[in-house]
């Protein structure tokens, strides 16, 4: 029989040893916890009832073994546990905001006004580097120009669009 303090003192010392034990059992470290902590007071209400216990710690991997099956069990049964709403807050949404959709829609209006701002072949040359996803070379070709010539109107194209996107003057 081991007395009250005895109990507590071995539960501490092999506490880790028996979360980690509850862990690989249940795949879960916040469950893995609650299956210890239940272990510790089933274990604690049994020797308050008969106060003999001969193998204590052994016995406790007993009860730590059996709620972790039976957690995992429940799990595989009723699928994922459902998160409190709290912690539901702080996931990420499928979908934007409405906010975030009106942000990026203003900011796509602008950067249109300000390719339509462009001569004809500089608006090509940026459509169909950034939207159609062609090489230079490919711009090049299609647009009779050199690479160097087709890469010095994407960019000129992006600067234009940057500085309209951020307030700066064309100059600037």
């Amino acid at each position: 029989m081991l007395p009250r303090d005895s109990a507590l003192t071995t539960y501490i010392e092999h506490r880790d040893r028996l979360l980690n034990y509850a862990n690989r059992i249940v795949r879960d470290r916040a469950s893995a916890e609650d299956v210890v902590q239940e272990a510790w007071l089933r274990f604690s209400a049994r020797r308050a009832e008969d106060g003999q216990i001969a193998q204590p710690l052994a016995y406790l991997y007993t009860i730590v073994r059996n709620l972790a099956l039976n957690w995992s069990q429940r799990a595989a049964n009723h699928g994922p546990v459902a998160l409190p709403e709290p912690a539901m807050e702080s996931v990420a949404a499928d979908e934007p905001s409405v906010e975030r959709v009106l942000y990026y829609r203003d900011e796509l209006r602008v950067l249109q006004e300000a390719i339509a701002e462009l001569p004809e072949r500089t608006q090509t040359a940026f459509y169909l580097h950034k939207i159609d996803g062609c090489t230079l070379q490919q711009v090049a070709d299609r647009l009779g120009v050199s690479v160097v010539r087709a890469h010095q109107l994407v960019k000129e194209a992006g600067l234009h669009a940057a500085r309209r996107l951020f307030g700066e003057e064309d100059g600037a």
